[in-house]
C-alpha cells in the first residue's frame, strides 16, 4: 500500500521498527572534550585567468596585495596598483575545521571563498595564509592549487552559463598544523558521553549496561545528554577504557510520535508511534471549467445597411467530488493512516491541510513539524 503514496502522491514514508535494536555507544555518543575546531584565515589567490577581483572595486584586495608585495621587499603606491587593474588576484576567506588530537606536521582540508567580485577561482593558486582560531592564535598555514567543482561560459551580449559555483574551491590537504589545541581528555576521574540526540531513555540505557559490565556505580546519567563514567587517570589506560565502552551494544530509546511535513518538496515523514483518536474526516474538492468561445453574427447578403458582431460567450461549470467519510478507531497506528490517505487519494498538499486538521482538532497523538 505505501507504494502506491511514493508513486501517486510523491511524499517519502520512513518506517521507524517497533523492536528496538543494539547499537554501539560509538555510534550513540561521543566523549565530552572531544570535538574539532574552527579555524579561519584571510589571504589571496593569485594565478586567476582574468576572473579575479576588479580591483577598481574591491579597495581591501589592492591593500592585500600592497602588503603582500611590501612582504616581499618591493613597494608600490595603492594609486598605481589601482591603475594597473590586476584581474588575476582575488581576496579570499579560507575556512578549516581542526580535527581533535591534531598534531603538528598533520595537514588537513581546507575551503577558500571569494570575498570580492571574482568571477572564478578555478585555477588559482593559495598563497601561503595563516589559520587563527577563537583565540587568534595561529594553529595551521594554508597554500596551494584550489579544485573547483564547476564551469561557466559567457558570450560578448551578456549572456553565460554557470554550472556549480565557481567563487568557491577545496584544497585536499592544503593547510598544515602548527599547533596542537589542549583537551581535556587525559584530565580528571572520568569521561563524559554525551548522546547525538537527547533521551532519557537511552541516557538510563547507556549506564545500565555499563554498570552491569564494569560494575555497579561505574556510570551515572547525568541528564538526557551525559553519562558520567570514571575512568583510569592513566593516559595510556584511559584510551583503551574509552576503546571498551565505545563498543559496548545498548538498545536506544525509541523515537518519539512525530509527523515531519516538507511543503516545499512535498516530502512527509511519518513515525511508527503516531496514533489518532477518534475522527472522521471527508476530503474533496472543487473543479472549476471555464469555456470561452466566439460567434460571429453578419448581415445578411447585399444588404445596404448592418456590420459584422463579435459576440463572446462563456460556459461556467462546477463540479465538486463526491468522496465518502472515514472514520478513525481509538488507538488507529500508521497502517490505516497510510490506507485511509490512499483510498481518498490525496496529494502531498492535501495531506498536509488532513495532518493540520486532525492536530487542530486534538486527535493526532504525534508531535507535527512543518519545514
Amino acid at each position: 500500500m505505501a507504494h502506491r503514496i511514493n508513486r501517486a502522491i510523491a511524499f517519502g514514508l520512513l518506517l521507524i521498527a517497533a523492536a528496538a535494536h543494539a547499537e554501539r555507544i560509538k555510534d550513540l555518543a561521543t566523549v565530552a572534550g572531544v570535538r574539532p575546531n574552527q579555524l579561519v584565515g584571510y589571504g589571496l589567490v593569485a594565478g586567476l585567468d582574468g576572473t579575479g577581483d576588479r580591483t577598481t572595486q574591491t579597495p581591501f584586495t589592492v591593500q592585500s596585495i600592497r602588503a603582500m608585495l611590501a612582504s616581499q621587499g618591493i613597494q608600490l603606491p595603492v594609486a598605481q596598483l589601482r591603475s594597473m587593474q590586476l584581474k588575476n588576484v582575488a581576496a579570499v576567506m579560507v575556512t578549516a575545521e581542526l580535527p581533535a588530537f591534531a598534531k603538528p606536521g598533520q595537514q588537513i582540508d581546507v575551503t577558500v571563498s571569494s570575498l570580492g567580485n571574482a568571477k572564478s577561482l578555478r585555477g588559482g593558486n593559495l598563497l601561503m595564509t595563516p589559520l587563527k582560531g577563537v583565540d587568534g592564535s595561529v594553529y595551521a598555514m594554508a597554500q596551494g592549487n584550489l579544485l573547483v567543482s564547476g564551469f561557466g561560459a559567457s558570450g560578448r551580449d551578456g549572456s553565460k552559463i554557470v554550472v556549480n559555483v565557481l567563487s568557491t574551491g577545496r584544497i585536499p590537504d592544503g593547510a598544515t598544523v602548527e599547533r596542537s589545541v589542549a583537551s581535556p581528555f587525559a584530565l580528571g576521574e572520568s569521561v563524559v558521553l554525551n548522546l547525538h540526540t537527547p533521551d532519557f531513555t537511552t541516557a538510563k540505557r547507556v549506564a545500565k549496561q555499563i554498570n552491569d559490565t564494569l560494575g555497579a556505580a561505574s556510570a551515572t546519567a547525568l541528564d538526557a545528554v551525559s553519562v558520567k563514567v570514571r575512568a583510569p587517570r592513566d593516559a595510556n589506560q584511559r584510551v583503551s577504557f574509552v576503546a571498551f565502552l565505545e563498543n559496548l551494544e545498548v538498545a536506544p530509546g525509541e523515537a518519539p510520535a512525530r509527523v515531519i511535513v516538507n511543503a516545499r518538496t512535498g516530502t512527509i515523514v511519518i513515525g511508527s508511534h503516531v496514533r489518532v483518536q477518534p475522527a472522521a474526516i471527508t476530503h474533496g474538492s472543487l473543479t472549476v471549467t471555464i469555456s470561452e468561445r466566439t460567434q460571429v453574427s453578419q448581415p445578411a447578403p447585399f444588404a445596404r445597411r448592418g456590420q459584422t458582431v463579435v459576440n463572446p460567450q462563456s460556459d461556467v461549470q462546477i463540479t465538486e467530488e463526491k468522496r465518502p467519510m472515514f472514520l478513525f478507531a481509538p488507538g488507529t497506528e500508521l497502517s490505516a493512516i497510510v490506507e485511509a490517505v490512499n483510498r481518498v487519494g490525496a496529494s502531498p498538499s492535501d495531506l498536509v491541510a488532513i495532518l493540520q486538521a486532525l492536530k487542530q482538532a486534538g486527535a493526532l497523538r504525534a508531535e507535527l513539524i512543518i519545514i
